[in-house]
């Protein structure tokens, strides 16, 4: 399990839409922040399908490559 010293994963505050053409559109408290596509897509589809609610929020964030800075 991802490291969360702050608890920021016990809220859902990241979605996600896996689109037709497979890519991964990623938003934050309702607004799409990035798109992920090709080869890291398909990667990301794959353990979003094993993953916890938890480290969802995890691979979600780490996907963004923290858009807020």
């Amino acid at each position: 399990m991802p490291e969360d010293a702050r608890n920021r994963f016990a809220e859902d505050v990241f979605g996600h839409v896996i689109t037709k053409d497979r890519k991964v559109m990623i938003s934050w408290q309702g607004r799409t922040v990035t798109t992920v596509a090709g080869k890291a897509a398909e990667k990301l589809i794959a353990r979003l399908a094993t993953a916890d609610r938890r480290e969802v929020q995890h691979l979600l964030a780490r996907a963004t490559e923290h858009f807020k800075h």
